[in-house]
């Protein structure tokens, strides 16, 4: 008997979702940094056992848009309550979830729904106790378990409930497949969190990533890369005085691109202005936020 199904991701912004996935995967597939709205897309990650496949997916954490790339943010959630077989709610101890359309539609489903409690680490026990009991309380029908995903504090009985909760199914995907995603997205993502990272206000969330070209030899891969940014002023800011702060975010992406492909890399970064991209529906397809 062979199990496969997909399994949803969905919580506020900040509340660890990437971390999770990427603990569930035992493999860094999204990017994680401590700012608000680090994932734009709808990543999805594939684990492969002998009777299994289980196409985790990380959405971008519920906001109210305020541009037309947040909008598409927000679809990616819609999707992801449209295709699951199994929904994770993610949430912290100190957080009060208060979208009541979110939890309306899980319940509406009348799909298993998992409530993780992240980031029990930095909780009391009673506060753990008294927060668990509280889900139990409103959903009866939903499984509740505190977890630290960042620590990969109780993810074995996370993932132990998943696999009793998959349908019967064939791999939706080759079984040597890691993501739905190709290489070169994976690449502007790494470029994009090492720019999250380093810079602070809005700087990060005016950055859009695109891989120019890509050439593999035996030896080495060459990657040419477009930093796209909404005004010449972050233009100048994200290069730097004598083009310092465009050097570190290149060595730091080059390194961790390295450990991803097995491979000496030549990363070259060239920083362009694309005026208000985020309100630009031709400029959003183009970047692979809707869908052409």
């Amino acid at each position: 008997m062979h199990k496969a199904g997909f399994v949803n991701i969905i919580g506020n912004p900040n509340v660890g979702k990437s971390t999770l996935m990427n603990c569930l995967l035992g493999e860094k597939l999204s990017i994680v940094t401590p700012k608000a709205q680090t994932t734009r897309h709808r990543i999805m990650g594939i684990l492969n056992g002998e009777d299994y496949q289980v196409v985790f997916s990380d959405t971008p954490g519920i906001i109210n848009p305020k541009y037309k790339l947040q909008e598409q943010m927000v679809k990616y959630i819609e999707t992801a309550l449209e295709d699951a077989d199994i929904f994770i709610l993610i949430t912290e101890i100190h957080e009060t979830f208060t979208h009541n359309n979110i939890l309306e539609a899980l319940k509406k489903s009348e799909l298993p729904v998992l409530v993780l409690i992240n980031k029990i680490d930095l909780a009391k026990q009673d506060e753990v106790i008294k927060t668990s009991e509280q889900w139990k309380k409103q959903f009866p029908d939903w499984y509740v378990i505190p977890v630290s995903a960042l620590q990969g504090y109780n993810i074995m009985p996370v993932f132990d409930t998943i696999i009793d909760l998959l349908p019967e199914s064939p791999p939706y995907y080759p079984k040597d497949q890691l993501s739905d995603k190709p290489v070169r997205f994976f690449i502007s993502e790494t470029i994009r969190e090492k720019i999250l990272l380093n810079y602070k206000k809005e700087i990060p969330y005016s950055v859009e990533v695109a891989v120019e070209s890509f050439k593999e030899t035996d030896t080495i891969v060459r990657i040419r890369c477009i930093i796209y940014v909404s005004r010449e002023s972050q233009k100048a800011i994200l290069i730097g005085h004598q083009g310092k702060a465009l050097k570190t975010v290149g060595t730091q992406a080059r390194k961790e691109i390295e450990k991803f492909l097995g491979k000496q890399v030549f990363l070259e970064l060239h920083v362009k202005v694309s005026k208000n991209w985020r309100e630009d529906e031709n400029k959003l397809r183009n970047f692979g936020y809707i869908q052409k």
